[in-house]
């Protein structure tokens, strides 16, 4: 279901929500001369929560552990006033964990236990990246290639929401054309109560819609369904209009 929160003459803000009423996706689509542009996908429509965290003092062996059984890759720090302060990678909490077989060496090293980490606090990389839940995918995907950096929390009124990673972008380009195809349908046919209206195909995630709409706006709505649907490129419409009239 669309429920347009708030329009007027140059923007719809919307949000699209399951037939159990949870949401799916919000978002704005814009008028640029007579036409309307459905915005790209948001971080808030990849980003992972509920969100694993660790403090600056525990124990490295407890964040390796929340890693290993949550399968994530990094996790934010909180000191111990609840401030996000860092963030933990699986990298960072392997430094100087393992230890190397003197028997391969032939000269090995004496070991040395005096320098090894034993609190996150002394592995975390400081002052983190943040994004927001509203954040363009595509700016946070270039800002992570940038900074060199695989995970940010995303923030929220000063909380954190969420978290993403290369793997969660990663995840919404290499869908094949088929698997789009198929969910964009089926968002299609939920909307129009079960019938087949709109026939979607897809070429290389560009999403072409065959099928008439009622007017501009049944235009929008069917171009934010197929838009929000992670692995979609671009939507186009193939169909005609039955009675043009003016968009909210």
């Amino acid at each position: 279901m669309i429920l347009v929160l708030n329009s007027g003459s140059s923007s719809v803000k919307y949000r699209l929500t399951d037939p159990d009423g949870r949401r799916v996706a919000t978002g704005k689509i814009e008028r640029i001369g007579e036409a309307w542009k459905v915005g790209g996908m948001r971080v808030k429509d990849i980003m992972t929560h509920p969100v694993y965290s660790v403090r600056t003092v525990d124990p490295i062996e407890v964040a390796a552990k929340l890693r290993a059984d949550r399968r994530i890759t990094a996790a934010p720090v909180f000191d111990e006033a609840g401030e996000l302060v860092g963030m933990v990678s699986e990298g960072a909490l392997l430094w100087h964990r393992v230890s190397s077989d003197p028997t391969a060496h032939l000269r090995p090293a004496a070991a040395d236990t005096d320098d090894r980490p034993r609190t996150v606090a002394e592995v975390m990389s400081g002052s983190p990246l943040t994004t927001w839940p509203e954040a363009d995918v595509a700016d946070v995907a270039q800002m992570m290639l940038e900074r060199e950096v695989r995970s940010l929390p995303e923030l929220e009124d000063d909380m954190v929401v969420g978290i993403v990673s290369r793997r969660d972008i990663l995840r919404t380009v290499v869908r094949t054309d088929d698997v789009v195809r198929g969910d964009v349908q089926h968002r299609l046919d939920e909307y129009a109560g079960g019938d087949r209206r709109w026939t979607a195909t897809v070429d290389d995630g560009v999403v072409t819609i065959g099928g008439d709409t009622d007017d501009e706006v049944e235009q929008t709505v069917v171009r934010i369904m197929a838009r929000t649907i992670p692995g979609v490129a671009d939507v186009k419409l193939a169909g005609g209009r039955a009675h043009a009239t003016s968009c909210p």
